[in-house]
């Protein structure tokens, strides 16, 4: 599933060709994906102006000059195409600007599409009570130990729960605890300051590493020029149960299932 840098990446390929052009035509090829299709979303963005394009989480967002805001999650295979040679039959909404053509292409069908006031984002049901962003200032280890004071649950199923920090997903998670050196299996009450002063620039440092890589390619996620993103090229745990940690004091790399997901650790070098 595209986490975080993937839809950082995507945001800001869109933005180079779609920021402060007219939409001169949308269409919709289909009544829904995961969700159904806004009723009339292609006659409320054909005419408008994008004003600018950001990211709240995992969502990607496209703001016109209607005061109304396209969000789009990219669910488990979806990806924008920028002026796509064919017309792919996964391409689900097609937006068009006086130079450039945009289409969501969803093959699973598990992302979707809202358009929300702009003015009203924030009361949006999936933004509502999500933490702070990890790459803002608001991230802190003073917050992080008072978000999981007294908490039992494992530290990993945590910074996972959007309600602490909005975004993170399996893959950072997992390489941000290891370039801290934090137990995925630790409760998140008993993690220490000291280990928390790590744990904030450790995970602010690997997503902006993968945002400059152009996200993580797994399987379907692709950037909206088509290139691939090359972050998986340097996991540290991720996907390498059995091989051996790349630290001098580590050990051999784990895979325990947390949560109903898969998590890799180094058991000598994490704890």
């Amino acid at each position: 599933m595209p986490e975080l840098p993937e839809v950082e990446t995507t945001v800001r390929g869109l933005a180079r060709f779609l920021d402060g052009e007219r939409i001169v035509r949308a269409r919709v090829n289909r009544p829904d994906m995961r969700r159904p299709f806004p009723p009339e979303l292609a006659q409320m963005l054909t005419g408008a102006r994008v004003t600018g394009l950001g990211r709240r989480a995992k969502f990607g967002l496209i703001h016109t000059d209607r005061e109304q805001t396209l969000v789009f999650h990219l669910g488990m295979s979806g990806r924008w195409r920028i002026d796509p040679a064919t017309e792919d039959r996964h391409d689900h909404l097609v937006i068009e600007t006086g130079d450039h053509r945009f289409a969501l292409c969803d093959p699973r069908r598990f992302g979707w599409v809202d358009l929300v006031p702009t003015e009203s984002l924030d009361e949006w049901p999936s933004f509502v009570g999500m933490g702070p962003e990890p790459l803002g200032n608001e991230l802190t280890a003073a917050y992080l130990h008072a978000a999981l004071e007294g908490r039992r649950q494992a530290i990993k199923l945590l910074l996972l729960d959007q309600r602490i920090v909005a975004g993170l997903g399996n893959i950072y998670v997992c390489e941000a605890l290891f370039r801290a050196r934090i137990d995925p299996r630790k409760a998140g009450g008993g993690v220490s300051r000291a280990a928390l002063g790590r744990l904030v620039p450790a995970i602010r440092e690997v997503l902006e590493q993968s945002i400059a890589d152009g996200g993580s390619t797994l399987r379907d996620y692709a950037r909206p020029d088509g290139e691939l993103g090359y972050f998986a090229t340097r996991f540290n745990v991720y996907g390498r149960e059995g091989e051996p940690c790349r630290r001098e004091d580590g050990g051999t790399i784990r895979r325990i299932a947390q949560g109903g997901r898969s998590t890799w650790f180094c058991p000598r070098c994490q704890r």
